[in-house]
């Protein structure tokens, strides 16, 4: 039962700390959706969409007005089109992309994940045709999303694929050039992909998921800033305990919105992804968390520590307020979609490789990082594989969203709007690492994934 206390709280929360429930995603299998026919599959794909997701954006909407909670995004994420399209006889998957957007339109929601291949140990047929269809299908939509997973713990790391992302990165980047390369925004490449990732660009319905499941991930960074403000010049012990208690109260707060929407669209919940996802918005930033927690500017020494304490006791409050934890769960740091790391950024104090030192303990890995226009596929391939590796070797899902934007250096603003924010171009290591990358074949998984 929720005292009135827990309300009181949730309602201050809400209205003085900007929290949020950051999306609310419908996860969608098209494995039946399966046909030669590229048309038919194609309106197989739009009439599931369609009937499955027809009620989702009023559902949150209701939810909304009911709880009081605001729900930022409605999205939908589908079985990767590269397993999904398997039957079909097409030399590209752009058709497709633009169903998934016209379904999107459709159903009204912001986003729809899933453009996506999984490609960690080697390429059907199918992933190479939808990796290449990648740049122009993101060039043509509005809402499509894409990943690829290149590596995991347990296979090692697709170096092929790697140096294949590279390249297609900078092809989206240049077909979007006349808006910052925003294409980019919509790309990311993984090592560990989760199933059940609801946040974009990265979320996908994955195989071992049902036919259709509520994700549900929710925000808080404003909240945490508060409750550290309170007790500001604690010990770390009661840091890390203040830590659990919030991320608890935010958790429980996405928990009832996630089982309520699934109850109402009769379908299960799946689970619940407590990162701390913040906004361009001020006041609602892991960079001004640093801040409380006595650092002058994320990037400053000790920015690894923090974030490394905040992802662990965001974690270890979140699992005691939901049984279904998932998705990537704990603490995102994107350059573009948060104000205080942009000044971080512009102030001198957060590199591009304090950002990769960050990633090993982070959520997710280098996201939302705009980089200059002409930088090479292979520094860019290389960043990935540095990426890969981390998450390779310390079995976490480590992820690159880079933006190469065309035409623009370090320093310049790139501007993605809405959620996705603005970036300074950061500088990028600029030594050759071509035949590296070009050796291919792939990075045997180590040591520790041998566990049966």
């Amino acid at each position: 039962m929720i005292s009135r206390l827990e309300v009181q709280e949730t309602n201050t929360m809400i209205s003085e700390m900007k929290l949020d429930v950051r999306t609310i995603t419908m996860g969608i299998s098209l494995m039946d959706c399966g046909h030669s026919d590229l048309k038919i599959f194609n309106q197989n794909v739009y009439d599931k969409i369609t009937r499955l997701a027809e009620k989702l954006v009023k559902t949150g909407e209701d939810l909304e007005r009911q709880f009081g909670i605001p729900i930022i995004n409605k999205r939908i994420s589908v079985t990767p089109i590269a397993i999904a399209a398997g039957p079909v006889q097409a030399n590209s998957y752009v058709e497709v992309a633009r169903t998934l957007d016209r379904a999107a339109k459709e159903v009204g929601v912001n986003f729809l994940g899933g453009f996506s291949a999984l490609v960690q140990k080697g390429y059907t047929n199918s992933d190479r045709i939808l990796i290449d269809s990648i740049p122009e299908a993101l060039a043509v939509t509005e809402r499509v999303c894409s990943s690829v997973n290149i590596g995991s713990s347990r296979s090692g790391i697709n170096m092929d694929a790697v140096k294949k992302m590279g390249e297609i990165i900078k092809q989206t980047a240049e077909l979007t050039a006349d808006r910052d390369s925003a294409g980019c925004s919509k790309l990311v490449v993984f090592c560990n992909a989760v199933e059940d990732n609801p946040f974009m660009a990265g979320a996908f319905h994955g195989p071992g998921e049902p036919e259709c499941e509520i994700n549900v991930g929710v925000s808080g960074p404003g909240v945490v800033k508060r409750a550290l403000e309170e007790v500001k010049d604690v010990d770390f012990e009661t840091l890390c305990e203040t830590i659990k208690r919030t991320a608890f109260k935010v958790t429980r707060a996405g928990q009832l919105v996630a089982q309520e929407a699934a109850k109402r669209l009769g379908v299960p919940f799946g689970s619940i992804d407590l990162s701390l996802a913040p906004t361009p918005a001020v006041g609602d930033s892991i960079a001004e968390i640093f801040r409380v927690m006595g650092l002058e500017e994320a990037g400053a020494p000790g920015t690894t520590a923090a974030l490394a304490i905040l992802n662990d006791n965001v974690k270890k409050g979140g699992v005691m307020a939901s049984s279904y934890v998932g998705g990537l769960s704990g603490a995102f740091i994107p350059v573009s979609e948060d104000q205080a790391m942009i000044e971080a950024v512009q102030r001198g104090a957060l590199t591009l490789e304090k950002l990769e030192a960050m990633t090993c303990v982070c959520s997710v890995g280098l996201d939302m990082v705009a980089i200059p226009g002409d930088t090479s596929t292979s520094t860019i391939a290389g960043i990935i594989a540095d990426e890969a590796a981390i998450g390779m070797v310390n079995n976490k899902t480590t992820a690159v969203r880079l933006i190469p934007v065309i035409g623009k250096d370090v320093g310049e603003i790139a501007e993605f709007g809405g959620l996705l924010g603005y970036a300074p171009g950061m500088p990028v290591n600029r030594f050759d690492c071509a035949p590296f990358i070009n050796r291919g074949g792939r990075v045997p998984a180590p040591i520790h994934s041998f566990k049966n």
